[in-house]
This record gives structure tokens, C-alpha cells and sequence, in this order.
């Protein structure tokens, strides 16, 4: 029988640690205003169902409602970000880099790109979205 796989992760300071239990959803690459501010560059996150992701340290995680139904999760000893979470659906992104062996997961597309600033360009030829990809 095939062993169920284990993602862990964690922050800076190691306060905060995770694992998510299964399957994770390819990375999507964010590049809105709120993921430039918050990560100081694009987003790059995962998402798991919330019920598989079981956190330890969470005294030291901290939740902004950076918009209204969406809240982002960092660590308020070291200011990793950590998580992404809108309120009305039952998963959670997870910051790829925040993963301690991100195993075989793969950026799969780009989402927000007419907020890319014209410091970077995307050069690859994954699928992009001008906003989400429920907007296009």
C-alpha cells in the first residue's frame, strides 16, 4: 500500500511549523499588488484542503484581512508569510516557499500579471491571467 505523502514546512525563526497531509495543488505564481507588498516580490503559492493542513506554533501566527473575505498568515516573530486563505472556500494556499521539500511541484501558471511592475518580465510560456483566472 502506497504511503499517503507529507508536506512539511515552516517559517524563518521556526516557530511555526505545518504539514499538510496528500496531494497539493500545482504553484501558481501571484503577481497582485497585496503578494508584491507582502512578499516584496510575486507570490508563489500551493493550496492544499484546510483539513489536511495541521499547523504547531500557531501563538506566534498572526492573520491580516488584507481584503475583505481573504486573510494572509505570518509568523509575528519573524514576518514570514506563510498562508493565503479566502474565507468562503475550504482550502488554503501555502507560500512554496515556505515548504520544506516542495518535492515534484511545479509553477503551472501566473495570475495577476497586469500588476507585474516593469522591473521583471515573464518569459516563460506558462498559462498567464491578467487578473484571477475566474475573472478572464
Amino acid at each position: 500500500m502506497a504511503q499517503e505523502r507529507r508536506f512539511a514546512g515552516g517559517c524563518l525563526c521556526g516557530g511555526v511549523r505545518f504539514t499538510v497531509t496528500g496531494d497539493m495543488r500545482e504553484v501558481v505564481a501571484c503577481h497582485c499588488g497585496q503578494c508584491q507588498r507582502f512578499h516584496g516580490n510575486f507570490a508563489a503559492y500551493s493550496a492544499c484542503p484546510r483539513e489536511r493542513l495541521a499547523i504547531s506554533g500557531t501563538q506566534l501566527l498572526a492573520w491580516y484581512e488584507s481584503s475583505p473575505g481573504a486573510k494572509r498568515g505570518f509568523c509575528r516573530k519573524c514576518g514570514s508569510s506563510l498562508f493565503w486563505k479566502p474565507s468562503a472556500a475550504d482550502y488554503v494556499a501555502v507560500a512554496a516557499g515556505a515548504l520544506d521539500d516542495p518535492q515534484d511541484l511545479k509553477l503551472e501558471r501566473h495570475i495577476f500579471t497586469a500588476d507585474r511592475p516593469s522591473w521583471y518580465a515573464i518569459t516563460d510560456d506558462l498559462e498567464a491571467f491578467r487578473g484571477s483566472m475566474s475573472e478572464e
